[in-house]
């Protein structure tokens, strides 16, 4: 017997919940920082900046040189993006699930359209699954829930009911704000302790655990 989602509408953070693209982020962010400034940042520095905007991250960092920094950051991503990926087992199969099972997908990133849309392409989405927002469709970004409510509008659905996968405490913290419910992942940027400490529903360690509670 078929069975109701309990959630018609799901949207997605991108990078680090869809698609194992941190390792690429690590290095256009390194060699951003090397090329425009000779600063050296690891890992660990890079890794709380995932989940927010370049814009507002090199705003923060270093906002005499944020505009240089993220072309520089752009430029480097752009020719790299392809080999800087890997898929997560079971994913791209658990979104073509959730459409087969009458799930509305969307994507709400804070990359930009030139990078996510052939992003998702690699990563096996369905074409259901929409971009529903990037970065620059919105002047305010997560953790502010702007960027959702602007995804579920493109779906033209509402907060109350609807559901936000993410790997990023900003990603929990923008649904909560939004009046969605969160899903936190920890196959990305963010630890389990730092999630578990936003508001969610859950938070799921396997592609497995993460279809139990949209698919049931």
């Amino acid at each position: 017997m078929n069975r109701t989602p309990r959630w018609p509408v799901v949207l997605f953070d991108f990078d680090g919940t869809l698609l194992n693209t941190i390792d690429g982020i690590v290095a256009s962010y390194t060699h951003a920082w090397r090329t425009v400034s000779g600063r050296e940042v690891t890992r660990a520095d890079i890794l709380p900046w995932i989940g927010r905007t370049l814009e507002d991250v090199f705003a923060d960092e270093d906002a005499a040189n944020a505009a240089e920094l993220e072309a520089a950051y752009m430029e480097h991503n752009v020719a790299t993006l392809a080999a800087g990926i890997k898929k997560y087992d079971g994913v791209s199969e658990l979104v073509h699930q959730m459409v087969d099972a009458g799930i509305r997908t969307g994507v709400v990133t804070s990359k930009r359209r030139r990078t996510a849309i052939p992003a998702m392409k690699l990563a096996g989405l369905p074409e259901e699954t929409v971009l529903a927002c990037a970065m620059e469709d919105t002047n305010r970004h997560k953790p502010d829930p702007t960027p959702l409510l602007t995804g579920l509008a493109v779906l033209d659905a509402p907060a109350a009911g609807s559901l936000y996968v993410g790997d990023a405490i900003f990603d929990l913290q923008a649904a909560a704000a939004a009046g969605m419910d969160g899903i936190g992942v920890t196959w990305g940027a963010g630890t389990p302790d730092e999630l578990q400490a936003q508001p969610h529903i859950a938070i799921v360690d396997t592609v497995a655990e993460l279809s139990g509670y949209v698919l049931g």
